[in-house]
C-alpha cells in the first residue's frame, strides 16, 4: 500500500490533481466511445491482393446425353393433399413443439371464427381458455388439456414428442367438433 501512495504522491507532484482528473475523464470517454462504436472502426476484412483469374478448363471428355424416358416410365407428379396443415408439416419434420403451438393457434382461430372469444394481442393461453369456457362450457375439458400440453412444452420446457403432438391433435379436434355441433344446432 505504501508503494501505491508514493506513486500517487509522485504523480501529483508532477501533474496537478485537476489535470489528472481531466485526463482520466477523457480516457474513459474514449474507451466508452470505442466500445459503443466498436464494429464501425474495425475493417470488415483485410484488403486482398489482386488475383489473376484462370480460364476454366475444358474437359476433354464429352458427356453423353441421358436417354429419353418413355411415357410409360414416367411417374405422375405427387400432389400433397390440401388438408395437410402447417402443424402436420411441422410434426412430419420432427418439430413437435412448433406443431403444438400451431395446433393451439388453429384452435384459437376456430374459437374466434365461431364468435366464442375475441383475443387481444398479449392474451395468454390460460386467459383464452377461461374466455372459451365462459363462452362455450362444452369446450372446457379439451381446451384445458390443450392449454396444459402447450404450457408444459413452451413454458415448462418439457420435451415435445409425437405423443404430445397426438394428444394436442385430439384436443384440437374435440374443440372443433364441439364448435361444429354448436353451429349445427344454430341452423
Amino acid at each position: 500500500m505504501r508503494e501505491y501512495e508514493e506513486l500517487v504522491g509522485a504523480l501529483f507532484a508532477v501533474v496537478p490533481p485537476a489535470l489528472t482528473l481531466l485526463i482520466l475523464i477523457v480516457v474513459t470517454a474514449l474507451i466508452a466511445a470505442g466500445w459503443y462504436w466498436y464494429p464501425a472502426w474495425i475493417p470488415r476484412r483485410l484488403p486482398r491482393l489482386p488475383r489473376w483469374k484462370r480460364k476454366p478448363r475444358q474437359d476433354k471428355k464429352v458427356k453423353k446425353a441421358a436417354p429419353a424416358r418413355k411415357k410409360e416410365d414416367r411417374k405422375p407428379p405427387v400432389v400433397a393433399p390440401a388438408a395437410i396443415t402447417v402443424a402436420d408439416r411441422l410434426a412430419a419434420e420432427g418439430r413437435y413443439a412448433e406443431a403444438i403451438r400451431e395446433r393451439l393457434r388453429d384452435t384459437v382461430t376456430a374459437l374466434t371464427r365461431a364468435g366464442v372469444i375475441d383475443p387481444d394481442p398479449g392474451t395468454t393461453a390460460a386467459e383464452i381458455t377461461d374466455d372459451a369456457i365462459t363462452g362455450r362450457p362444452g369446450v372446457g375439458p379439451a381446451m384445458t388439456a390443450a392449454t396444459s400440453v402447450f404450457s408444459g412444452v413452451w413454458y415448462g420446457h418439457q420435451p415435445a414428442g409425437p405423443g404430445e403432438d397426438e394428444r394436442m391433435r385430439a384436443y384440437t379436434t374435440e374443440v372443433q367438433q364441439a364448435l361444429g355441433e354448436r353451429e349445427k344446432d344454430r341452423r
